[in-house]
C-alpha cells in the first residue's frame, strides 16, 4: 500500500433520476479531484437511485443497467481522465437470471477491476422477503496501484466476519458505501470497530437526504484509520470528506504513540476455538 488521498462523496440525489443522479455525482467527483486532490472516491449505496425505488421489480428492473453497460460509461471515462480510482455503488441487473444485485463497482484509470455485490440485504431490500435485491455470495480483494482494497456495503459492515474475511485476503482498505438508516452510534461504532479488529482503514461513504419511499439519510460519512482515529467525518448535508492514508498507521500501537504494535488480530487469532 502506497500513501494517498482517499476521499467520501455525499449527496443529495433525485430518487430514481440516474441520468441526472450521475450528472450530479460527476460535480461532486470533480470537486473531490480539484479541492482534494483524491486518488480514491467512494459514493454513497445507490447513487444513481437511492436506496429503496419504491416501485414494483418489473419497472425497476427496467430502469437500471448492467455492469458494464450505458449508464456507467460516463463514470469509466472521467475515472480514466482523472487517473483516480472510484466506489460506484448502483442497482445491477442480471439479463441472464433476471435478478437485481446491489453492487459496487471499483473502477480505475484503466477501466473497471472488479465489482462486489452486497451480500447481507437490509430489512425489506431482500428479494426472498419481498424486496428487490439478491445477494451476492463472494468477497474479493482486489488488488491496485493503491494498495489492496476490499469492498463491503451498508448492513454487510454489521457482520464482523466480513471484514474479517477481507482482511485474512490480504485488504490494507476497506470501502463502505451505505445508505445508513439506524444512528450515528452504531454506525461511527462499526466502522471503528471493523478498522481496529483487522488493521484496515475503513472508507466508509454514508448517503445523505431523502429516497423515493421519503427515508432520511443523515450522512457523516466518516475515514477511520486502523488505530481507530477518526481523521474525516462528514456533515448531515452534502459533503465531500478526505484524508491521507498513510501505510504506517496500520502498524501504529494507538493514536498519537510512537509504539510499534506489538499485537496482531490475525496472526493471534486462536484458530482451535470450537
Amino acid at each position: 500500500m502506497k500513501k494517498f488521498v482517499a476521499a467520501c462523496v455525499q449527496m443529495y440525489i433525485v430518487p430514481n433520476d440516474i441520468k441526472r443522479n450521475t450528472a450530479h455525482a460527476l460535480e461532486m467527483l470533480d470537486g473531490a479531484d480539484k479541492y482534494h486532490s483524491a486518488s480514491l472516491v467512494v459514493f454513497q449505496e445507490a447513487v444513481t437511485t437511492g436506496f429503496t425505488p419504491n416501485m414494483d421489480f418489473e419497472s425497476f428492473y427496467k430502469l437500471i443497467d448492467t455492469v458494464p453497460g450505458k449508464q456507467i460509461k460516463p463514470v469509466i471515462k472521467e475515472a480514466a481522465r482523472r487517473k483516480m480510482h472510484i466506489v460506484w455503488p448502483v442497482y445491477e441487473k442480471d439479463p441472464d437470471d433476471k435478478k437485481i444485485y446491489n453492487s459496487a463497482v471499483l473502477i480505475g484509470p484503466g477501466g473497471i477491476i472488479g465489482k462486489y455485490r452486497k451480500t447481507h440485504p437490509f430489512g425489506s431490500e431482500a428479494a426472498k422477503t419481498g424486496g428487490w435485491t439478491t445477494p451476492g455470495n463472494s468477497l474479493e480483494v482486489f488488488d491496485t496501484e493503491l494498495g489492496k482494497i476490499g469492498m463491503i456495503i451498508c448492513y454487510d459492515g454489521d457482520f464482523p466476519e466480513t471484514a474479517r474475511m477481507l482482511a485474512q485476503k490480504g485488504a490494507e482498505i476497506i470501502v463502505r458505501p451505505s445508505a445508513f438508516l439506524r444512528n450515528f452510534d452504531i454506525w461511527s461504532l462499526t466502522n471503528r470497530a471493523r478498522a481496529f479488529d483487522n488493521h484496515v482503514f475503513m472508507v466508509a461513504a454514508n448517503a445523505t437526504g431523502v429516497d423515493a419511499a421519503g427515508r432520511h439519510y443523515f450522512g457523516h460519512s466518516m475515514i477511520v484509520a486502523p488505530n481507530v482515529t477518526v481523521p474525516a467525518l462528514g456533515a448531515a448535508s452534502e459533503d465531500i470528506i478526505s484524508a491521507e492514508l498513510n501505510p504506517a498507521l496500520i502498524d501504529s500501537q494507538t493514536p498519537g504513540s510512537s509504539s510499534p504494535r506489538v499485537f496482531d488480530h490475525i496472526r493471534d487469532l486462536n484458530v482451535k476455538l470450537h
